[in-house]
Formats: C-alpha cells, sequence, structure tokens
C-alpha cells in the first residue's frame, strides 16, 4: 500500500512538475483540467448518480472549463466571480456544516449536483488564473493549504484534545486548526523574506497582500485563507460521510480520489483570487 502510494504520487508530481514549468501555462491549465473534470464524476457519483450520468458531468464540467478559457477573461475582470465564490464558501460552507451530514442527504439531488460542479469549475478557474499570475504566487497559494494540513496534522496528534467536528470528522482537533495556522504564519515570513531575496516571475500571495492591505490585515488574511482550507477539507468529509464512503473514488491508487486531494483548495483558491484582486 506504501509503495502504491509513492508511485502514485512521484508520477503526479512529475506530471505537474513537467507542465507547471512549461513556458507556457496552458500544459498546467490543460491537466489540472482534466483532474479537476474527473473530480466532477467522482463528485457526481457521490451524490448518487448512475455511471453514464456521472461520467456526463464531467465531460460537461470540462466544457465549462474550455468556455472560460475561451472567454479570455483575465483574473482582474473575474473579480465579481471570486467574490462570490468566497461570500459563498463563507455563508453556506457556515451552513452545511453546521446542519451535518444528515441534512445534505435531503437536499434534492439535482441541487447538489449542481452546487457541486459550480465550486469546482470556479476553483478551477481560479486555479488557472493563478498559474498564469505567475508559478510563483500560484506555488504560494497551494502551500497555505499544504503547510496547514501538514503542520494541523502533527500538532493534533501532539497535543490535539478537543474535537472539532466530531459528527463529520472525528480527528480533527482545534489543537490542529490552531498548529495549522501557526504552520501558516510561518511559512508567510519565510516566503515574504524569499521575494526579497530572489527573482520570481511573480510577486508571492504574501507580498501581494502585505502591499495591498499591510502587515497586520495581511496576517488575517493569511489566517482567514488556513480556515477555509479547514472548511474545504471538512465539506468534502462530511459528503462522503452522509453516503457512506471513504474515498471519493480509487482513480489514484493509494490516495483515493482527486476530490480527496484538492478538497482544500477549492474554498482556498478563489478566496485568495478576491483578496489579490481587490
Amino acid at each position: 500500500m506504501l509503495a502504491q502510494r509513492i508511485a502514485t504520487a512521484l508520477v503526479l508530481v512529475a506530471l505537474l512538475l513537467l507542465t507547471l514549468w512549461a513556458s507556457s501555462p496552458w500544459p498546467f491549465v490543460g491537466l489540472t483540467l482534466l483532474l479537476i473534470s474527473a473530480a466532477a464524476w467522482e463528485w457526481a457519483r457521490l451524490n448518487g448518480l448512475p455511471p453514464k450520468m456521472s461520467l456526463v458531468c464531467g465531460v460537461l464540467l470540462a466544457g465549462a472549463g474550455l468556455g472560460l478559457v475561451l472567454s479570455a477573461r483575465t483574473a482582474n475582470e473575474s473579480h465579481t466571480l471570486w467574490l462570490l465564490a468566497a461570500a459563498a464558501w463563507l455563508i453556506g460552507g457556515a451552513l452545511v456544516l453546521r446542519a451535518g451530514p444528515k441534512r445534505w442527504a435531503q437536499w434534492p439531488q439535482g441541487l447538489r449536483i449542481a452546487v457541486g460542479a459550480l465550486l469546482l469549475v470556479v476553483a478551477w478557474w481560479a486555479l488557472a488564473q493563478a498559474r498564469i499570475t505567475g508559478v510563483n504566487y500560484l506555488l504560494s497559494v497551494l502551500c497555505i493549504v499544504w503547510a496547514a494540513d501538514i503542520a494541523a496534522y502533527f500538532g493534533g496528534r501532539a497535543f490535539g484534545r478537543h474535537k472539532l467536528a466530531p459528527s463529520i470528522s472525528p480527528g480533527k482537533s482545534w489543537e490542529g486548526v490552531v498548529s495549522g495556522m501557526l504552520g501558516v504564519l510561518a511559512l508567510a515570513a519565510f516566503w515574504l523574506m524569499l521575494d526579497t531575496r530572489m527573482a520570481a516571475d511573480s510577486a508571492s500571495v504574501f507580498t501581494l497582500l502585505k502591499q495591498r492591505f499591510g502587515l497586520v490585515l495581511m496576517t488575517l488574511a493569511v489566517l482567514a485563507l488556513a480556515a477555509m482550507s479547514v472548511v474545504g477539507d471538512l465539506f468534502e468529509s462530511l459528503i462522503k460521510r452522509a453516503v457512506g464512503a471513504k474515498d471519493s473514488s480509487a482513480l489514484l491508487p493509494g490516495h483515493g480520489g482527486v476530490l480527496d486531494r484538492v478538497d482544500a483548495l477549492l474554498p482556498v483558491l478563489p478566496c485568495a483570487m478576491a483578496l489579490t484582486t481587490w
């Protein structure tokens, strides 16, 4: 199992690095659109659609992504979209998590499918625009999620006493959340220093936030992004618990499905774009 997990991770990292450092952003955009379309297929399956209709959902999302590409809208021109997505995650995410897994299953199936597809395509468009902005910017946003997750894991194991959401994800603790936020603050301090000492293709999300809002508000914004990564993680956990699934699929051997790997990014990407295109 561990060997399978490592092999899958190496293949994914190799593919992402090849596209990420290409001279054009479009190989990365195409690869990630393929992955997010697979996530849409997983979402449809989790919410009760039969195999063929789930596949149709994946294809339709790919078409929606291509439509956004052909529209040639820039990150700044999509600012209203980022704001709406951020508001949806802040308000809708809180309401869904408060209601719990049982209430999710009571939503009309069509509405559940539509909500997931919309969240996925907006997050992917934010990912694509982040890559177009620059590799340094994109990596800094992705690392917020990774740093929060890693620090929360170790902090939760070492200090976890108070459960965060036992009915949704029993393993998560408030101590883990605090550890994750501290990890992200440490990352922000490191990256701000790095931006002053290296010639990158773009400013990082931390530098942009500091330039726009100042150090104090930048710190609050970074903490908010770390918190949104927790919301995204809990949201997918709620969906899986509602349907009794351990993983979103078995597409990624040893890792589960695409949704299992990108859940925390779904709210963070549009929220980061909303803050930096203010």
